[in-house]
């Protein structure tokens, strides 16, 4: 019985050392991959490993095995500068879940890591079948592990704060908050009324509200937040009837100001980018490149101001369709252009902010995905444009590094 055992065992920690070098190999194949990639090829890298302290919510969704996978208005991946990595949020419309946690995207290691496992799932107006982990604390609904209690879609309401190293979130969902508090033994008179900005710090991997006084934004669906450096803040923009104006949040004073933009609420309505917008922050022409529909806006750090750079008409195919819930649009540091990818057609563009002029990609090599819950990203430590299907990875070179 004893060699038999043994022998049991040995064929058990066989078996895990060969997982283990797979991965490793795995790993480094994709890594000699990405490296000889050269400029206008695609490459299937192979599959991510998912890991995390998977708790009993997660693996109900089988979150440990297809990892976080797209969530329809929830698409957006914030690059964590310091870690290397790629940060991921926010709750799908209703199916099969909406969940709160929280992950991080290695390149390198070609890996999924679960940071935050998910609280209980939340139903689409209230804090779901079982609320017994969330207690009204200061005004806000909080889990007993201190994750939002109500979570939304992310739109391009998420970005990264690389001078506090945390990922922030415009956490604005249609919950019945009122009926909710009542619910917990609360008042609708002790909801805090500003904007639901959260705060997830990496390292930790703590989820923290963030609360400020007034004066703030209102907390609109489908808005833009984005940090940029030479405010030293993050920018909340929305152009729509439910607010028209770009306010600034200054972390290390927990507080917000109107910037005003344009001057002319005329002009800001004519030239500013509307919701379902998406973009990136370009840091060597110090612009915000938003894209939305048909339509492309430029908002200018030194005249803080919104301009509309083109309008094509509706159905044009010499631009693509820039919406928060299939085409992600992220900045190349290299190329200084934007990348945006339309998750519907399959199809990759270009973007050059100098000429206004947006270019459809003939990527060769390996096709795309299709999968239909897919996110994207830019990874500059990598020089790649990335597509994630569940855990199958496909990366994209544009431009080769100069030699």
């Amino acid at each position: 019985m004893t060699t038999i055992r043994v022998a049991l065992l040995g064929v058990i920690y066989w078996g895990l050392a060969v997982g283990v070098w797979a991965g490793v190999t795995s790993a480094e194949d994709a890594a000699q991959k990405l490296k000889s990639l050269p400029a206008n090829r695609a490459v299937l890298l192979g599959s991510a490993s998912v890991v995390g302290e998977f708790n009993d919510v997660a693996r109900q969704f089988e979150l440990h095995k297809t990892g976080p996978r797209g969530r329809d208005f929830t698409i957006k991946m914030v690059w964590a500068p310091e870690r290397q990595r790629a940060l991921f949020c926010g709750a799908n419309h209703a199916v099969p879940h909406r969940l709160n946690d929280v992950w991080e995207f290695d390149l390198g290691a070609l890996q999924w890591s679960l940071l935050y496992a998910p609280d209980n799932p939340r139903d689409y107006l209230g804090l779901g079948k079982d609320a017994s982990d969330v207690e009204l604390k200061n005004g806000v609904f909080v889990t007993r592990r201190g994750g939002p209690g109500i979570i939304a879609h992310t739109w391009w309401g998420l970005t990264y704060d690389p001078a506090r190293k945390e990922m922030l979130f415009l956490n604005t969902w249609v919950t019945d908050q009122k009926k909710a508090a009542v619910q917990l033994g609360g008042q609708p008179e002790d909801l805090y009324a500003g904007p639901p900005l959260w705060s997830f710090n990496p390292e930790t991997k703590q989820w923290k509200p963030l609360l400020a006084e007034k004066p703030y934004p209102r907390a609109i669906f489908g808005g833009l937040l984005e940090y940029i450096p030479e405010l030293k803040g993050s920018m909340w923009h929305a152009n729509n009837w439910q607010m028209q104006a770009s306010w600034l949040y200054d972390a290390e004073k927990n507080s917000w100001r109107d910037l005003k933009a344009n001057g002319d609420q005329k002009q800001f309505e004519k030239h500013a980018a509307e919701p379902e917008q998406v973009g990136y922050y370009d840091p060597a022409r110090k612009l915000l490149v938003m894209h939305r529909h048909q339509a492309t806006s430029h908002y200018d750090i030194s005249s803080n101001s919104w301009k509309k750079v083109s309008d094509a008409p509706q159905g044009s195919e010499n631009v693509p369709y820039g919406h928060d819930a299939y085409s992600p649009l992220y900045h190349d540091p290299l190329s200084g252009h934007g990348l945006l990818i339309e998750f519907k057609t399959n199809t990759l563009w270009a973007y050059d902010p100098d000429k206004v002029r947006w270019t459809k990609l003939a990527p060769e090599g390996d096709p795309l995905p299709e999968g239909g819950k897919q996110l994207a990203y830019v990874d500059p430590a990598h020089n790649a444009f990335v597509v994630i299907d569940g855990v199958k990875v496909w990366a994209y070179r544009y431009r080769s590094v100069s030699k």
